[in-house]
C-alpha cells in the first residue's frame, strides 16, 4: 500500500462557484470511495460556495483512504499525520488564510476532517462530521475547550453498525460536553449513510455559515 507521502498534487473535483474568493467547502469522502462520489453532495448544498472534493492519497481496493487503520475508526498516528501534512500543503496553496474554509467529511473522511480541525482549529470556518468518529488516541489534541466557538455540525445514525458505537458515543460526548464548539447535532434512526433530512439540515447549516 502506498503512503500518503507517495502522492503528489491531489486529484480534485470541483463544483459550485468559480469565484476564487468564494468560501471553500472541502468534501472528504469515505474509506474505499473517491472524490467523484462525494462531489454529488454539492448538488444539494448552497451554490454560493466553491466545492472541492479531494481524492484521498492511499489506494485501497477500488477507492482511496486518508490513513492506515489500527481498526475501524482508529487511525495509525503516523499515517494520519502524514496525510494531514500532505493535505495542508495543498490547502495552503489553494486558499489563503483570509479565505473561509469549511470541511465536510463522511465516515473515514469525517475522522480526517476531525483530525485537521483538532490539529489547527483556527484554520477553519467550520467542520462537518458525518457518520464518523473523531480520531481519538491518534496524535491530535482532543482536550477540553479545544474547539471553542468553532462551528461544528455532527450527524450520526442510531443504527450505524460500521463505526463502533463506543467511538460514536465518545465523539458525541466530547463535542457536546468538552469541546466548547458552537455545535449543531442530530441523531436519526438511520444506518451508515446520508438521509434527506440530514442533507437538508446540512444545507441550512452551511447557508448560515456562508451568510
Amino acid at each position: 500500500m502506498p503512503t500518503a507521502a507517495a502522492a503528489e498534487t491531489p486529484v480534485v473535483a470541483r463544483a459550485g462557484s468559480p469565484d476564487p474568493a468564494a468560501p471553500l467547502v472541502v468534501l472528504l469522502h469515505g474509506r474505499g470511495s473517491h472524490e467523484r462520489e462525494i462531489l454529488t453532495l454539492a448538488d444539494h448544498l448552497p451554490s454560493a460556495a466553491a466545492y472541492a472534493a479531494v481524492r484521498a492519497p492511499i489506494a485501497e481496493g477500488a477507492g482511496y483512504a486518508w490513513f492506515a487503520n489500527r481498526g475501524i475508526g482508529r487511525p495509525v498516528p503516523a499515517s494520519l499525520r502524514t496525510g494531514m501534512t500532505w493535505f495542508r500543503r495543498w490547502l495552503d496553496a489553494e486558499a489563503p488564510a483570509t479565505r473561509p474554509v469549511l470541511l465536510v467529511g463522511f465516515s473515514g473522511g469525517a475522522a480526517f476532517a476531525g483530525g485537521l480541525l483538532l490539529d489547527d482549529p483556527s484554520r477553519y470556518a467550520g467542520a462537518v462530521i458525518l457518520y464518523g468518529t473523531l480520531p481519538f488516541d491518534a496524535g491530535v489534541r482532543v482536550t477540553p475547550g479545544r474547539l471553542a466557538n468553532v462551528p461544528v455540525f455532527v450527524a450520526q445514525g442510531t443504527h450505524d453498525t460500521v463505526i463502533p458505537r463506543e467511538l460514536l458515543d465518545r465523539t458525541w460526548n466530547y463535542l457536546h460536553d468538552e469541546s466548547n464548539a458552537a455545535l449543531t447535532s442530530r441523531r436519526d434512526p438511520a444506518g451508515h449513510g446520508l438521509t434527506l433530512p440530514v442533507v437538508e439540515a446540512l444545507s441550512a447549516w452551511l447557508h448560515t455559515r456562508l451568510a
